[in-house]
């Protein structure tokens, strides 16, 4: 079921990316706990440009950047464990293990400078990869992470936020994934995703999502002793505490007019913002 449900997203992405299909070089790489990791590699140049995906998503997410940012850079996508084409023998779908996956393929391409971006949950992911990849990180990229970091959850918000998705995980995601989009959103695109991300397998999913929401209690912790440059480019589907990213070296890019896949609702708008944010931290 899932394979099907992914042959539908894969060929929205067509669409995402202007009807042209990405083919990198593809591969496979240990994690650090043994777990396989698929990734692919296109263009090349410095800094490496390497996107992380969301929570119950994949790497044909980001279809929409990878052909373009190629042409002047390299660019590196993976699915992380449990998702996609990686494999699943995992049993804790931590924020840190996560990063594991994403130092794996950086460590086995030989990157030296990378940009890390990341979507969602990646955006965890990537503070934790870079916390592994100290000195070749050049600066992070979150799309629609964090609208503050002032007020972290508590255990009980995280609990009583993941306790429907145990009673009934798929109605309970595309419930959620139907709240991310705007009342004008593309109703078709929203059902695609709705449907691909309520497929993922619900073991990964609950586990990966207690661990993400959780980590905004770590994340000032991360940022602070990571003393990067951090750009967060987020939607104005809901205010953003501009001071509170601020405190932690970030600063601030917002889109208006769509909804938390900002990245595949609008690619070319997305696309200037990202070049920005990279030309940002470059400088």
């Amino acid at each position: 079921m899932r394979t099907l449900i992914h042959l539908l997203i894969t060929t929205v992405t067509l669409i995402w990316s202007t009807n042209t299909v990405c083919q990198g070089q593809q591969a496979y790489v240990s994690s650090p706990d043994g777990v396989k990791i698929f990734y692919e590699v296109l263009g090349e140049g410095d800094p490496a440009l390497v996107f992380v995906h969301g929570w119950s998503c994949d790497r044909n997410y980001w279809v929409g950047q990878l052909l373009p940012f190629s042409a002047k850079l390299k660019v590196v996508a993976l699915d992380l464990a449990g998702h996609g084409e990686s494999g699943s023998e995992r049993h804790q779908y931590t924020m840190s293990a996560f990063g594991g996956d994403v130092e794996a393929v950086v460590n086995k391409l030989g990157l030296e400078k990378v940009i890390l971006v990341g979507h969602s949950m990646g955006g965890d992911v990537i503070a934790e990869a870079a916390r592994r990849l100290k000195g070749k990180v050049v600066g992070l990229i979150m799309v629609d992470t964090y609208k503050q970091l002032r007020t972290p959850r508590t255990p009980e918000q995280v609990e009583k936020f993941i306790t429907p998705f145990r009673e009934n995980f798929v109605v309970q995601t595309r419930s959620l994934v139907r709240e991310m989009f705007l009342p004008g959103s593309d109703k078709s695109l929203v059902e695609r995703i709705a449907l691909d991300m309520s497929a993922a397998p619900t073991d990964v999913a609950l586990s990966a999502l207690e661990y993400a929401f959780s980590y905004s209690r770590e994340m000032p912790t991360a940022l602070r002793e990571l003393k990067l440059d951090v750009i967060f480019i987020n939607p104005d589907d809901s205010p953003t505490d501009v001071e509170s990213l601020k405190q932690y070296g970030g600063e601030v890019i917002i889109m208006p007019g769509v909804g938390h896949f900002l990245m595949i609702e609008d690619v070319k708008r997305f696309n200037q913002l990202l070049t920005t944010a990279i030309e940002m931290l470059i400088k």
